[in-house]
């Protein structure tokens, strides 16, 4: 695929979330160029459309590591009350010379330990008083990324149908779901779409080439189990908001292609040694070329209708990563 070129970056939150562009790529007819208003006119009566509900936390905390300005970025929990971070520059660089024993000085006299992983991601104790998500709600930020302008608030990493659980949330929010709004989902609903949820914790995302996905906590309830089922029997699509969506999905999914209630860490990869079982079509933003996203999005809609849809995002413009506009696949 083509390298993205840079004024195609989305470096802000755009002024209407659903208004953002929508590609609808589907297999056999010509690529359409919509609104994301017109999602639901872009689906059949008896579709399922499933969303993930996890939370974003603001799990990117300013400190310092030998002096010098660093930020950590914690991806989730951990093993015996440990957590999972990252290590990055204040201009968004991976940091890979941490080493077991190392400390980094956080705001309000907190230190974290570094305890063993490594190069990218870390196992860190990180005590605070109170519980790290309290702690990350007083000091914390979202994650961004160099590329955007300023820092866009929290409230602009939730998803409309974004609620916590009770855990620790998703590291960085679950994008696709971004521009969803209370009137699309009210447009699904009226042309007789059903919407059902389940909850994926994402880590940090920002993969890169050769890079698998990390293992990420999810729970797929029965009546979303069973209503993916239902779908698949009456000959309909479920359409999943996104690669977590499809993740929690398709650990959960047996090879005859019934769905069962489920919760746990899943690590499971989509590729093409483990394509796609009960996914029939996908709502995404777009992804760098190198990110291991794609392998999942192959999975889902096959290689040549994937490179289809990219290719026509470059010639049309199309506005890339988190505030950029999306695509749905229908292979």
């Amino acid at each position: 695929m083509r390298p993205v070129p840079p004024d195609l970056i989305a470096t802000a939150p755009p002024p209407v979330r659903d208004g953002v562009r929508l590609m609808v790529a589907q297999a056999r007819r010509p690529v359409r160029h919509r609104r994301f208003t017109d999602l639901p006119g872009a689906l059949e009566p008896g579709d399922l459309v499933v969303v993930n509900t996890s939370d974003t936390e603001p799990a990117a905390l300013d400190g310092t590591r030998t002096g010098r300005p660093v930020v950590l970025h914690v991806s989730g929990p951990g093993p015996g009350g440990t957590w999972s971070v990252e290590l990055r520059t204040p201009d968004g660089h991976r940091i890979t010379d941490g080493r077991a024993g190392e400390t980094v000085r956080l705001p309000c006299g907190v230190t974290a330990t570094l305890l063993s992983g490594g190069p990218r991601i870390w196992r860190a104790r990180i005590p605070v008083e109170g519980g790290l998500r309290r702690y990350l709600a007083a000091a914390g930020r979202p994650i961004t990324y160099s590329y955007l302008r300023g820092r866009p608030s929290l409230a602009e990493y939730r998803t409309v149908f974004a609620h916590p659980d009770g855990r620790f949330g998703s590291a960085e929010m679950p994008s696709a779901g971004r521009p969803f709004t209370p009137a699309v989902l009210d447009g699904l609903r009226a042309r007789g779409i059903g919407v059902a949820e389940l909850v994926l914790h994402t880590g940090v995302s920002s993969l890169e080439a050769g890079e698998t996905p990390l293992p990420e906590r999810y729970r797929v309830p029965l009546a979303t189990a069973e209503a993916v089922t239902a779908t698949r029997a009456a000959g309909r699509r479920v359409v999943a908001v996104g690669t977590t969506v499809t993740r929690a999905l398709e650990t959960v999914a047996e090879r005859d292609g019934t769905v069962r209630a489920g919760e746990g860490t899943t690590e499971l990869v989509l590729g093409p040694d483990r394509p796609a079982r009960v996914v029939d079509g996908l709502v995404t933003g777009w992804h760098e070329p190198e990110a291991s996203h794609l392998l999942l999005l192959r999975a889902v809609a096959g290689r040549r209708l994937v490179e289809r849809a990219y290719a026509a995002a470059l010639d049309e413009g199309y506005r890339w990563h988190e505030f950029g506009d999306s695509c749905l696949l229908l292979p």
